[in-house]
C-alpha cells in the first residue's frame, strides 16, 4: 500500500500583537489554492492540525485557542495606494471549518513586517531607518490599515522595549491605525439604535450595544449576566453552561444585528460577532499576577473569541471598543463613565490597553475616521510548512 509524500510550502510563523499565526505569500501556495475554495480551506486545515476531536491540534501548527489557530495570506495590492492585500482565515479547532468572515486586529501588526521581508512593499518607500508606513487593504472586510514599521539599517526592528499586556517579552512598537473601519454608507449600529434590548429565549432580555466597527460585536453589562468585569479565562471557560450561554446569546444577536437569518447559521459563523461584557473600573490581579487598581483603568471588558474568553483582547474587537467608547450613550461608554471619550484604557485578562478613535454624528449616523492602537509582532520561524501531498 502506497501513501502520498509529504510536500513543504514556504510558510513563516509570526506573532502579531496576543496572537500567532502561519503566514503565507499567495504565490508560495500551491497553484490549486492560490485561489479561495475548498482546497485552499483543506490546505490551511492540515496546516494548522484541524479537525481535532482532541482540542489539542498536535499534529499541525495550531496552538489549540483561537489567538493560535490562525492563517494569513498576503499578496501585493493592485489597489490604488496600498501595498499589500492581506487575507485573514480563522481556523476551527474541532471542526473542518474556515471562518473568513472577519479580520484579526492582533495579526495586523505583523502583516507590515512580513510584507517587507517578502518583497511586497516597493524597495523605495522602505527608509534606511527610520519607519515604514505599510499600507494594507484588508480583504476580508474591505477596510484600509497602516502599519508603521520600524527599519533600521534596512531590516525590519522587531526588538525592543515596548511591552504589551499578554505578551511576555517586550519587542518593538508597531503603530497601527484602523482607517475608516465602518465606511460611512454603513450602519455602525445596524439595528439603527446605540443601546437595543435583546431577548434570548430560555436566558432572558439583556442590554445591549451592537456595533459594526472593527469587527461585529455585541457588548453586554457584566452584571445583567451575573459577572464582575474582572473575571478570568478559567471563571468562564470551565463552566460549559456559561459558554452555552453565551453561544446563544451571539446567535440571536447575530440574528439582530442582520449577519445570519437562522440560529442553525451561527455555528458555521463562528468568528463573528463577538460578544464582550463590560463593567466600571474595578481593580483585579491579571493572569500574571498583575496588579491592575481601578485607577489604572476607566472600564473593565472581557470579550469571546470563538467560543471562548480571549486571554487578551482581540484587535478588532478593541477597534469596536474604542469607537463604542467615543459614543455617548453606549454601554462601552456609560462603563466608562460616559461623556466625551477619545481615547480609554481598559482592563482585560492579561492587563490593560489603551485604544483611541475619532468620531463623528453626521446627521443621525455615528462614523469614525480612525482607530489607532499599539501592538508588537516578530518572527519566531520561518522556511516551509510540511503536508501530505493529499490533504487538498
Amino acid at each position: 500500500m502506497s501513501f502520498a509524500p509529504q510536500i513543504k510550502i514556504p510558510a513563516t510563523y509570526m506573532r502579531g500583537g496576543t496572537s500567532k499565526g502561519v503566514f503565507f505569500n499567495l504565490v508560495d501556495l500551491p497553484e490549486r489554492c492560490q485561489q479561495p475554495g475548498e482546497a485552499r480551506d483543506k490546505m490551511l486545515l492540515r496546516v494548522i492540525g484541524s479537525p481535532d476531536p482532541y482540542g489539542k491540534q498536535t499534529d499541525g501548527m495550531g496552538g489549540a485557542t483561537s489567538s493560535t489557530s490562525k492563517t494569513v495570506i498576503l499578496s501585493t495590492s493592485d489597489k490604488q495606494d496600498h501595498d499589500v492585500d492581506y487575507l485573514f482565515g480563522q481556523v476551527a479547532i474541532d471542526k473542518a471549518f474556515v471562518d473568513w468572515s472577519g479580520n484579526c486586529g492582533n495579526l495586523t501588526a505583523a502583516v507590515g513586517s512580513f510584507a517587507i521581508n517578502a518583497g511586497l512593499v516597493d524597495a523605495t518607500r522602505i527608509p534606511q531607518n527610520g519607519i515604514c508606513t505599510v499600507r494594507i487593504w484588508q480583504k476580508n472586510i474591505e477596510k484600509t490599515i497602516v502599519a508603521q514599521v520600524p527599519i533600521t539599517n534596512g531590516l525590519v526592528q522587531e526588538t525592543g522595549d515596548f511591552e504589551l499586556d499578554g505578551v511576555t517579552f517586550a519587542a518593538a512598537e508597531v503603530p497601527v491605525e484602523f482607517i475608516a473601519p465602518v465606511d460611512p454608507s454603513e450602519a455602525m449600529f445596524p439595528t439603527g439604535n446605540i443601546v437595543d434590548e435583546l431577548e434570548v429565549p430560555g436566558i432572558g432580555t439583556f442590554q445591549a450595544t451592537m456595533i459594526n466597527a472593527g469587527i461585529p460585536t455585541i457588548f453586554l453589562n457584566a452584571d445583567e449576566i451575573g459577572y464582575q468585569g474582572t473575571e478570568l479565562q478559567d471563571d468562564i471557560n470551565n463552566d460549559p453552561a456559561a459558554l452555552t450561554r453565551f453561544e446563544t446569546i451571539r446567535a440571536y444577536g447575530a440574528i439582530k444585528m442582520g449577519l445570519i437569518s437562522e440560529i442553525s447559521e451561527a455555528a458555521k459563523r463562528q468568528h463573528t460577532p463577538k460578544v464582550a461584557f463590560v463593567a466600571p473600573a474595578k481593580s483585579y490581579r491579571s493572569s500574571s499576577g498583575k496588579s491592575i487598581t481601578e485607577h489604572d483603568i476607566d472600564l473593565n471588558v472581557r470579550a469571546l473569541s470563538m467560543g471562548k474568553l480571549h486571554h487578551a483582547m482581540m484587535g478588532t474587537a478593541a477597534v469596536a471598543i474604542g469607537t463604542a467608547a467615543a459614543i455617548p450613550g453606549t454601554l462601552v461608554n456609560l462603563a466608562a463613565g460616559g461623556g466625551e471619550c477619545s481615547s480609554v484604557t481598559f482592563g482585560h485578562p492579561s492587563g490593560t490597553l489603551k485604544v483611541g478613535a475619532k468620531t463623528n454624528l453626521l446627521g443621525a449616523n455615528w462614523t469614525v475616521n480612525k482607530v489607532i492602537m499599539s501592538r508588537s509582532a516578530r518572527v519566531l520561524m520561518e522556511g516551509w510548512v510540511r503536508i501530505p501531498a493529499d490533504s487538498f
